[in-house]
Parts: C-alpha cells; sequence; structure tokens
C-alpha cells in the first residue's frame, strides 16, 4: 500500500534518485520538461566527440514502477488547493511537492530543447565547430572550464586553445593548490595558454574578447563555463518569490522542506544548502529528503519516526577528466588538507565511461 501523493518537479540527478526511493511507499509523479533523463556528467564530451551524441540520453520509462513520469512544464504552485498546475492545464494533486528543477548550465553542457532529437542536433553543432575551430577560447577554469579545454585539446591536437580564469589559480573554488598546479600543468603540457586573473567579455566586433586590462584576444569559437543558475525563475513568475534567495535559489531548512513550508521540499542545484554543487551532494540531499518525506506521510501513530537533519557538505571527493585516460581526483582527508590522486584513480572512478554505466543502472537499464 502506497500513502500519499508526491509530485517531484524536475527529472535530473536528485529528482530521479528521490522518486525512485519513494516509488515503493507513495504514489509519486515525477515532471520534466524532458522526454528523457540528461546525463550531464557525460555532456563535455558528447559536446566534442560525435562518438558520444547520443550516450548522455537515458529513457525514464524503466525507472518507476508503481508511480509515473509526466513530460510537461510546471507554470504554478497552488498551495492551498496543493496541485501543480501544467502549462497544458492540467493539475496534479500533491500532499508532499518537491522542487527538483536544479541549474542551467552553459553549453555545451545543455539540453537544448525538449527532445532527444532537439539535444542531439545541438551536441552535432557543437562537435562541428570544434572540428572546424582555429582558436577555441574556454572561459572559466573551475572543474568544467578544465574538463572542457581538455576534451578539445585530445579531439583537435592541432587547434589552438585558450583557456582564461578570473581567479589566481585553476580550480580556486577548491582551495587545493597541489590540485590547481597539476590540472594547469596537464594543460601546459598539451600545449593549451592558461592565462590566470584574466576576467574575460565580449569584444566590440565579432569574434573578439577583452580581459579586464584592456587585452583583446580573437577566437573563431568560445565556450563558457563561469557557473549555473538556478532553474527557479518559473517559481517568481507564479508568485513565489518569497521563496528564494537573492542568488535565485530556493531557500530550505535543516530538513530540506522550503522555509515555512511543511509539505514543499527542494533538493539538489535548485537549493541553498551551501556546497559545491555537485552529483553526490545531490543524491545525498535526495536520500535523505525521501526519508523526511516518509517519515511526514506516517507521522501519526505511537511508531512515528524523527526528521532527519541535513549537514552541508563542504568538503568532497572531487574528480576531473583530462580525457579519457588522464585526470586527477581531490580527496579531503582529516585535519583540512586534501589529497590529490593520480590519473589512475580518476579513469577508474569517473573518465573513462563519465559514470554512464551507473547512472543507466539507476534508471533500470543496463550498464551498456
Amino acid at each position: 500500500m502506497r500513502d500519499g501523493d508526491v509530485v517531484v518537479i524536475g527529472g535530473g540527478y536528485a529528482g530521479v534518485r528521490l522518486a525512485k526511493r519513494l516509488d515503493a511507499t507513495a504514489r509519486v509523479t515525477l515532471v520534466d520538461r524532458k522526454e528523457i533523463f540528461f546525463h550531464r556528467i557525460a555532456s563535455l564530451r558528447a559536446g566534442v566527440r560525435p562518438e558520444w551524441t547520443v550516450t548522455p540520453f537515458i529513457p525514464y520509462d524503466r525507472l518507476l514502477r508503481h508511480g509515473r513520469v509526466v513530460a510537461g512544464k510546471a507554470v504554478r504552485i497552488d498551495t492551498g488547493e496543493r496541485q501543480v498546475v501544467l502549462a497544458t492545464g492540467e493539475r496534479l494533486p500533491y500532499d508532499v511537492l518537491v522542487i527538483a528543477t536544479g541549474a542551467d548550465y552553459p553549453e555545451p553542457a545543455r539540453f537544448t530543447g525538449t527532445t532527444t532529437e532537439e539535444a542531439a542536433k545541438a551536441f552535432a553543432a557543437h562537435q562541428r565547430s570544434v572540428a572546424t575551430a582555429e582558436h577555441v577560447l574556454v572561459v572559466g577554469g573551475g572543474p568544467s572550464g578544465v574538463e572542457l579545454s581538455a576534451e578539445i585539446r585530445l579531439a583537435r591536437p592541432d587547434v589552438r586553445i585558450t583557456l582564461a580564469h578570473s581567479g589566481p589559480t585553476l580550480l580556486h573554488a577548491t582551495g587545493s593548490t597541489r590540485a590547481a598546479r597539476k590540472a594547469q600543468a596537464w594543460l601546459e603540457a598539451h600545449d593549451v595558454e592558461v592565462r590566470l586573473d584574466s576576467f574575460m567579455s565580449p569584444g566590440h566586433d565579432f569574434g573578439t574578447y577583452r580581459d579586464a586590462r584592456g587585452t583583446v584576444l580573437e577566437a573563431d569559437l568560445s565556450f563558457w563555463a563561469t557557473g549555473t543558475t538556478p532553474n527557479t525563475l518559473w517559481l517568481r513568475l507564479a508568485g513565489h518569490g518569497d521563496w528564494l534567495n537573492p542568488s535565485g535559489h530556493v531557500k530550505v531548512d535543516r530538513t530540506l522542506r522550503v522555509e515555512g513550508r511543511l509539505d514543499v521540499f527542494a533538493v539538489g542545484d535548485v537549493n541553498d544548502a551551501t556546497e559545491l554543487k555537485i552529483t553526490p551532494a545531490a543524491l545525498a540531499q535526495a536520500d535523505l529528503a525521501a526519508w523526511n518525506i516518509r517519515t511526514y506521510l506516517n507521522s501519526a501513530g505511537r511508531h512515528r519516526k524523527e526528521p532527519r537533519l541535513y549537514r552541508p557538505v563542504h568538503r568532497t571527493p572531487l574528480i576531473v577528466p583530462f580525457g579519457a585516460a588522464d585526470g586527477l581526483t581531490m580527496l579531503p582527508v582529516p585535519g583540512g588538507e586534501t589529497a590529490v590522486l593520480g590519473g589512475r584513480t580518476a579513469v577508474l572512478a569517473k573518465a573513462k565511461t563519465l559514470m554512464t554505466p551507473y547512472m543507466r543502472r539507476q534508471l533500470g537499464y543496463t550498464a551498456t
């Protein structure tokens, strides 16, 4: 017997994990604007290499045994009637609502359109641009910018590549100077020009870019790996701007509930938990929220359980691939230090497959 209607808005890593966790104990409806799961971890390689074009796409059809997946766009939350209103006019009743709409990433790590065909065409366009470019500019020296620069270099050994980063070191948000040196050494050994303390903006002429010192750079292709934007504009337009903090993230308490609401949760990149916005954190939040939702739905009786409190993850293992055969792994150790492991660990854990077999199993498919 399944008690309670749970509507999950957003079918990314956190939304999928939470919906699957609750499928056996609640009536789950997962709503996503896309018709298919997008394995974003594989998207940078898919934007460069044609043989990876369809790898990030995994169907939703085997995710839930009892619940359902609805392809649609949520436009409003009627908290009085406890209903989610879709763009089609359909209303989905809920006892518990979960906001898991994630964040918008710069291309090529973006699902363009709503269908697999539209997204695949966007990847193919990026691949053609990379294949014919003479000079590629990557702006942003965080994990995504470093990974993308490496992917482009390995796909195009002959192209000129510049990685411009506004910070004093690569990967500086991680706080690991050793990882920064290792990443920069790999890139420079592979003829990628690394420009630090270089805040870039588009120049006055097409194909030109200017840094804060006024230096002009010409490039016929650019990618901006400069962070993400939470997908919460729809909440603001729907009249729920008070749920958001100044950066647009959903404000949550330590149980991952939206502040002031017992029946609305927010998980993953969309909320304001203070941590690196990476997949392991999203999965951990989904697991804890699933426990708290089951506790809420079964709160009557002598044997009710207490909700669990979420502890933000400030230090977590982080893997940055340098293509399929190299990379680095940052592993927090006691005492506040960070160990930086060599390429073999990165390859086995992520770089070779980009965790595709793992995500396929999560959605009910075989690893290949």
